[in-house]
């Protein structure tokens, strides 16, 4: 049947007065309350609801703005602490798009009371304005993907009082391409709270059930130490740890998360993960960052890996403070305390000095050791632990000239990127493992020495033929999507975790490969 244009108009304008009527909506609220990340978290999403005339005809809508279905973000609170007074907290932010195409130049203004400031934040623009956080893209997330999402946006602030922290984000506004959207209503909040024992104990408890087909790594082959060169597992047969190392957890603490973790378990068949610990660089542990939220990630990154029953290395990352003795106090007071914490954890490996470089030398990197081992000896007898060597953890065969004795249980890092160390570094490898020095490459990658450039598929195919045939452990640089070709992770890719083969770049696809091979 036919009708004239004039009718047809008539007859979808009223129907859409209708679908109007019935859809909008303000959807506020909600727990995020997670038992299986032993962590506490209060969570608080809006539906947001477009401001302009609701009476709108699909006539004058030419724009693309998302619609009151389409456009929602939200904000969780995944970690708290206190210090000297006052009540930290971290303040994480997603904005999602369900719509059909991308949304562009988002703003997200948080509500936040009288008291609260920023401490620090990353992928996004952060400042205070009156009672509100505001929150603005920068250059390399301005635009939200078609049925896509960004998760890593991140704040550090201070409040007066946990009530203070608490009542953070009971309104939130969104705006997309110039347009407001709002919540009409107060958040309804429901916060859990466990503290940091509770969660500790139960991510043990969880690694007896919370696992895929069989057992976890960690139920299998249990309590590691060193024989020899080799790692071997609790019935003294040689194991291999195969993993990720993350990139500075500072920088990228999205990607320190369960799911994640439970990714390269599940799909890699990794079983190790390496939280890099930055000392000195910027956000660094030693210099300006915010050491009780750093130390809050590496507890929830050696939870989550417990929870998997995977292996995990806590690494104190030595870089451009070039000698490790520079922050050895620190050093110190960091291992007695984590060494304490999971003493009795049958995964937890130490790693206490990233890459000596400079004009460090091996005796000033064995000095710094023989410091350190003993704290964390003191507390656990038998965890392992690696020493990093000079030259950026390159010199094993001078450290097996004159290596640590009156200890069990060390082995020494070797790291190498293919494209820059060749054969010259695998005969270190070869003369310190001759010499019955135990080697882990607790870091490489498949590019040149910067992270980034072009892959030398050739030198990677080298370097694991003597890999797999010394039974070497690894961890792969680096667990992030920077715009690097080290990054497993594609730079469009905005998930943190349940990775496809087309959210990885081209070194992600070769390590997968690897691991599972």
């Amino acid at each position: 049947m036919k009708m004239n244009n004039k009718k047809a108009i008539i007859i979808i304008a009223a129907l859409a007065a209708v679908i109007v009527g019935l859809t909008v909506f303000v959807f506020v609220g909600g727990k995020k309350n997670k038992k299986d990340n032993n962590e506490t978290t209060t969570s608080t999403e809006t539906t947001v609801q477009n401001t302009e005339n609701e009476a709108t005809t699909q006539e004058e809508k030419t724009d693309d703005t998302a619609t009151n279905k389409d456009c929602s973000v939200s904000i969780s609170k995944p970690n708290t602490w206190e210090s000297n007074g006052k009540y930290f907290g971290q303040v994480d932010v997603t904005i999602t798009n369900k719509s059909s195409s991308e949304i562009k130049n988002w703003k997200v203004v948080i509500d936040a009371p009288n008291g609260v400031e920023i401490d620090s934040n990353w992928n996004g623009e952060v400042k205070k304005d009156g009672n509100d956080i505001v929150v603005t893209a920068v250059e390399y997330n301005q635009s939200v993907p078609a049925n896509g999402n960004i998760k890593d946006i991140g704040v550090i602030v201070s409040a007066n009082s946990k009530e203070d922290f608490d009542s953070i984000g009971k309104a939130v506004k969104l705006l997309v391409d110039g347009k407001e959207y709002t919540d009409n209503n107060d958040a309804k909040e429901e916060t859990t709270e466990e503290t940091t024992e509770e969660t500790t104990e139960k991510a043990k408890e969880d690694n007896k059930s919370d696992k895929t087909d069989g057992k976890t790594p960690v139920e299998i082959h249990g309590k590691l130490s060193v024989k020899g060169t080799d790692i071997v597992d609790e019935n003294g047969d040689k194991f291999q740890l195969k993993g990720i190392s993350t990139h500075g957890l500072a920088w990228f603490p999205d990607y320190v998360n369960k799911d994640a973790f439970s990714t390269f378990r599940d799909d890699w068949d990794a079983n190790l993960i390496r939280l890099a610990m930055y000392t000195h660089e910027n956000n660094g542990y030693c210099t300006d960052g915010n050491k009780s939220s750093i130390k809050s990630i590496v507890n929830n990154g050696v939870d989550y890996a417990t929870q998997l029953g995977m292996y995990v290395i806590i690494d104190w990352h030595v870089l451009r403070e070039e000698n490790p003795n520079v922050y050895k106090d620190e050093a110190k007071l960091f291992f007695e305390e984590m060494s304490a914490k999971y003493k009795d954890y049958d995964n937890v490996i130490y790693e206490i000095c990233n890459e000596p470089n400079g004009s460090t030398s091996w005796s000033d990197v064995k000095a710094y050791a023989e410091e350190i081992i003993p704290v964390i000896r003191k507390n656990d007898k038998d965890a392992i632990i690696i020493v990093g060597t000079p030259n950026w953890s390159q010199d094993v065969d001078i450290a097996a000239d004159n290596p640590i004795t009156g200890y069990d249980n060390i082995m020494y890092a070797v790291h190498f990127y293919a494209a820059t160390h060749t054969e010259n570094i695998r005969n270190k490898v070869t003369t310190a493992l001759d010499k019955g020095l135990p080697v882990f490459v607790s870091e490489f990658s498949i590019c040149d020495a910067s992270g980034n450039g072009a892959i030398d598929y050739n030198q990677a195919d080298k370097w694991f033929e003597l890999i797999n045939k010394n039974n070497m452990s690894y961890a792969a640089w680096n667990l992030s999507n920077k715009d690097e070709t080290s990054s497993l992770i594609k730079s469009s890719c905005t998930k943190t975790s349940g990775w496809t083969d087309d959210d990885l770049s081209e070194t992600g696809i070769w390590l997968k490969k690897q691991i599972q091979n």
